[in-house]
């Protein structure tokens, strides 16, 4: 097998393009997958009008499945992704410090 090396023309095109590729957000992608799940329109014809290709549109849909699957199995465990929720992980924290402490000094006022 020979490799074929692309020229920097080349690659300055993917570059250009894989900067400028449309990122969904992920309302847009359950909308669209759910578009499909609707049958109103063909899979095919569905993902040419959003512009986007036919496995990506699978990986979407495969990936809404399995979500909604494990959340009615009942996993609802998540991952803290985002900086707010992790700052009121760590108040919930504090504030349980706290509380502790303010148990703590309660129980030795109670018995002296």
């Amino acid at each position: 097998m020979r490799k074929t090396t692309k020229s920097p023309g080349e690659n300055t095109v993917k570059d250009i393009k894989r900067a400028t590729r449309k990122q969904y957000s992920s309302e847009e992608k359950i909308r669209i997958v759910l578009d499909g799940l609707r049958g109103e329109d063909s899979i095919a014809e569905l993902y040419r009008r959003e512009g986007i290709s036919q496995g990506i549109y699978y990986k979407w849909s495969k990936d809404f499945l399995e979500a909604g699957k494990k959340r009615l199995a009942g996993d609802t465990a998540r991952a803290a992704k985002t900086d707010e929720v992790k700052e009121l992980r760590r108040e919930a924290r504090d504030l349980k410090e706290v509380v502790a402490e303010q148990a703590l000094e309660l129980r030795l006022l109670k018995k002296a």
